[in-house]
């Protein structure tokens, strides 16, 4: 088997990490660009591992993305992301990485396509076209190079860093879709599961929303709690998969488990409660507004996912929603805990038309670059044969 080399960069992004490509690093046939993907990442795999590939096992390791120069004339480059399946051949695109768009910058500035002064800031306005959304990110530079080191802490990530602020805007059109039914909080019959109340959002990505009770939870859990819980992740699947096709986001249940895994996210939340984390770390009630966690892929995600802060954030903000609920009462200013720690989002709101909108979320991440040079991939996947 013969080998063709791929430029690549592999990047921690927040809590994640991936695999970027400029777009003209990959094949333009988008059949061929996929499976040699699906290849790069290591999926399908049926032990569960990816030790072929580059990915880790994980849902916050399993991620591929692609930048190119922007296709609009108020952003400085296109952002496209690929949530990768670990067990099955399906890379989706239906939504966005909030922790991998702060890697998005860093890298847009090191390839040239975002120029950048000695020192200082630079602004990268970030077109992210999986959710349609524009996305601002404060790069630090110096000496001309994105600054990757500093004292920046993120829990979730071992090592501080140079701390990168990103504004995810929400225009006119998308605030009137925030609630794809309509409704701040839906109940719905569930089959297998029964009666449960749910906000239904669409902010950073569609995402649902439910108490810690809904799933016989605290809302305290770590890893270890729920993902050898076979019985609960099918109950957390069934309540996402159904709450999908009520948001129009997928045709039928089937068609969101085996072709939409990556959104809609399913959260839970719970009045604030204390909990030791997955780094040992105590975290203190005192010290959060609520606990919050967040299923990917259908496993509990270890830390938070970007876009599910976002909206968490745009839920607590808006009257109604089951986080405001648990909070009490809306607000603006959001602090919670999640496996692996704690985790500060803000959101701004705005009165429309007689009902509540969210005009931007802003919360912090760091990014890093871990390799760059190439990926190997069989050289009969460029020609569209078999790997």
């Amino acid at each position: 088997m013969m080998q063709t080399p791929i430029r690549a960069v592999f990047m921690r992004g927040g809590t994640s990490k991936g695999v970027f490509f400029h777009k003209d690093w990959l094949p333009s046939d988008p059949t061929i660009r996929e499976r040699v993907l699906l290849r790069v990442i290591g999926s399908p795999d049926p032990y569960g591992q990816q030790i072929d590939g580059m990915g880790c096992g994980t849902s916050s390791t399993t991620k591929v993305v692609i930048i190119g120069p922007a296709e609009r004339d108020d952003c400085d480059v296109n952002y496209t992301f690929g949530a990768v399946s670990i067990g099955d051949p399906v890379i989706d695109w239906s939504g966005n990485c909030g922790n991998l768009t702060s890697a998005v910058g860093p890298f847009a500035i090191s390839q040239g396509l975002v120029a950048s002064p000695e020192n200082g800031v630079v602004t990268v306005r970030i077109w992210q076209t999986n959710i349609r959304a524009k996305i601002i990110a404060q790069v630090p530079v110096q000496n001309g190079k994105v600054v990757e080191g500093g004292d920046f802490v993120l829990d979730g990530v071992t090592f501080p860093a140079a701390e990168i602020p990103l504004e995810f805007l929400q225009d006119a059109a998308q605030s009137e879709g925030m609630f794809p039914t309509g409704k701040v909080i839906e109940t719905r019959d569930i089959p297998g599961v029964g009666p449960i109340e749910a906000t239904l959002i669409n902010a950073g990505n569609p995402a649902i929303i439910v108490s810690a009770a809904t799933l016989g939870l605290t809302g305290a859990e770590l890893q270890a709690d729920i993902n050898g819980n076979t019985a609960l992740l099918a109950r957390a699947e069934a309540i996402r998969a159904h709450c999908a096709v009520v948001m129009g986001v997928a045709a039928t249940v089937d068609e969101a488990t085996l072709l939409r895994p990556h959104t809609p996210k399913l959260a839970f939340v719970a009045p604030p409660r204390s909990y030791v984390a997955s780094s040992g770390q105590a975290v203190a009630a005192d010290d959060i507004q609520i606990n919050a966690r967040i299923f990917s892929m259908g496993k509990l995600h270890h830390a938070m996912t970007g876009t599910g802060a976002v909206g968490l954030a745009a839920a607590a903000a808006i009257p109604g929603t089951v986080v405001s609920q648990t909070l009490g009462g809306a607000r603006s200013g959001l602090r919670f805990g999640h496996p692996s720690g704690t985790l500060s989002v803000g959101a701004q709101t705005a009165m429309r038309d007689g009902a509540w909108a969210v005009t931007s979320v802003t919360m912090s991440r760091s990014a890093r670059r871990l390799m760059e040079g190439a990926v190997l991939v069989p050289e009969a996947l460029l020609q569209g044969g078999a790997a």
